[in-house]
């Protein structure tokens, strides 16, 4: 019986060892993202509260809804439209502006950016930390995300 070849079993050995090392190499690194976004997510003088059905937005003292779920790709990237008003604050007197909502998430944070369609206004991007409450500054933010009607039930961030 002949002894195998030491040189063709660690050739064997190292091409194992490189697939392997290859196959981890095209893993993203951002680990799993859910594509529908839930929960809050919170940075300087802005945050983003989402359920599973809409979302509610703070920059600075400016105010904005996402009327469905905000659901990312496999990329973690995501464009929604919504509506946005950039007068809401101290006394809300609209008129809401049809948006468009993009951004992206990578691990924790979401990059959020919020373009005005009938309008030349964009307002970011902000970095959005999952999980921290916004800090707003003089502007208060909406608790929970809902209509127009509950936006009277505002608090300070601490």
């Amino acid at each position: 019986m002949k002894e195998p070849i030491q040189g063709g079993t660690m050739a064997i050995r190292l091409a194992g060892v490189l697939t392997l090392i290859y196959a981890a190499a095209c893993q993203s690194t951002r680990g799993p993202v859910d594509p529908v976004l839930v929960g809050t997510w919170g940075g300087d003088n802005a945050g983003l509260i989402a359920t599973d059905t809409s979302a509610h937005v703070h920059i600075g003292c400016t105010v904005g809804d996402i009327h469905q779920a905000l659901e990312s790709d496999p990329e973690g990237r995501f464009d929604v439209p919504g509506v946005y008003n950039v007068t809401a604050y101290p006394v809300y007197r609209g008129p809401d502006h049809p948006a468009r909502f993009i951004g992206r998430i990578d691990g924790p944070v979401m990059t959020l950016t919020v373009q005005l369609t009938d309008t030349a206004v964009v307002l970011g991007p902000v970095q959005l930390t999952y999980g921290k409450e916004p800090r707003m500054g003089p502007c208060p933010i909406c608790r929970v995300p809902s209509h127009r009607s509950a936006r009277m039930d505002l608090r300070k961030s601490q």
